[in-house]
């Protein structure tokens, strides 16, 4: 079991439950009468969320590429199923959620799981295409684009980014060659450009990235509240509770801008804390990684690469829209951002990561030769025959 990777998790998980109560006091008292509401609703998330990683943890790496084929099924049908009319769930204008009772799922957070576990069965069956062949490079693409295709269609525009960055970047990883990222990158480009001119709101968005304060109660008006949340925090922050960015000024305070939050009541030192325990979930993920294609554990080593790079891009993505050096896309922190499916899936992540490891272990167990006892030694030490009895003979 890797004791550093679970508590660094839990702990990521359980400090979301506290700041997303923090932020969305004021929020829910207004909207619901209970200021408490996403906090519980967050802290009951979390507990499903570590079933589901325990769950995970339970279930073999073998189980999981022998089915790959399914999981990717299921994804690409979950993404078409929520553009039907009358199924998928409407809100700021995006179709991307499946009401179920009374909660909403955002399908493309498991989605992106079993395009994951798809990939990584699919580098160690095609690796000699894949890092021999253009061939080999184009398939996953295939899948890839109609995922990206349905994601367009919600529309849901940082998943796309997200789960390309993660198909290429595993890719890379696994030893693809580079001419076809190359040529990816430059299609990805041109793609984006003229996604972004073909939408005057897009087109604002931008403007408002690059000049936030030039319409700061306008297009501007989210980026410069976060921006203001971080100043005021300085070095050691308000006070965990004391935010005033979370009083009805800064839009999303408990889900994509928490990271702000973070930022004006626990401060420099606080959002240095946040990143550092982000910093090493995701070097154990590649350490585990790493640990796996030493033993020639292929599956484990490519789905714990998917996971690293997911979250290294997810939460690049977040806290750089936060601060300003990206232009605002609504994606969740993981493990911390309000939302139980953003939540739940990255647990389940994490639950996949841990499996690997654990399967690494008993893997070195059984390769290791049972040790002798000192008592057994001495007793053969004692029965061989001496070196000039050997010479004499």
């Amino acid at each position: 079991m890797d004791y550093t990777l679970l508590l660094v998790a839990v702990s990521i998980l359980l400090f979301g439950v506290v700041m997303v109560t923090s932020a969305s006091v004021s929020v829910a008292d207004r909207e619901l009468g209970n200021p408490l509401y996403f906090g519980q609703k967050q802290l009951i998330f979390a507990l499903l969320g570590l079933f589901l990683g325990f769950c995970a943890m339970r279930t073999p790496s073998d189980f999981l590429d022998r089915y790959s084929f399914v999981f990717l099924g299921l994804a690409l049908v979950s993404l078409a199923v929520v553009l039907l009319p009358g199924v998928g769930r409407t809100f700021n204008g995006s179709q991307r959620w499946i009401g179920i009772g009374g909660f909403t799922i955002q399908v493309s957070e498991f989605a992106r799981l079993g395009l994951m576990v798809y990939l990584a069965s699919y580098l160690v069956r095609q690796e000699k295409d894949v890092q021999g062949s253009y061939l080999g490079f184009v398939k996953p693409m295939l899948f890839l684009a109609l995922a990206a295709g349905l994601l367009i269609a919600e529309p849901d525009y940082g998943a796309t980014v997200v789960l390309t960055t993660v198909v290429l970047g595993t890719m890379f990883l696994a030893g693809a060659r580079l001419m076809p990222f190359i040529i990816s990158f430059g299609v990805a480009a041109v793609f984006a450009v003229a996604l972004i001119y073909s939408s005057p709101y897009r087109v604002e968005r931008l403007v408002a990235f690059l000049d936030p304060w030039g319409n700061a109660f306008g297009s501007g008006y989210q980026l410069t509240q976060s921006l203001i949340a971080f100043g005021s925090g300085g070095w050691d922050g308000l006070g965990l509770g004391s935010s005033v960015q979370k009083l009805f000024y800064l839009p999303e305070a408990h889900n994509d801008f928490l990271f702000a939050i973070v930022g004006e009541e626990l401060g420099l030192l606080g959002v240095t804390a946040v990143l550092a325990l982000f910093a090493t979930l995701i070097y154990r993920c590649f350490a585990i990684a790493s640990e796996s294609l030493a033993l020639g554990a292929q599956f484990r080593a490519y789905l714990c690469y998917s996971v690293g790079v997911w979250v290294s891009c997810q939460v690049f993505v977040n806290t750089g829209v936060s601060m300003g050096m990206l232009p605002t896309k609504g994606l969740a922190l993981p493990l911390m951002s309000a939302g139980g499916s953003a939540v739940m899936s990255a647990c389940l992540a994490v639950g996949m990561v841990l499996r690997a490891h654990l399967e690494n272990q008993m893997a070195q167990s059984q390769a290791m030769p049972a040790a002798k006892s000192p008592k057994r030694q001495r007793v053969e030490a004692s029965a061989a025959p001496s070196e000039e009895v050997r010479h004499a003979a």
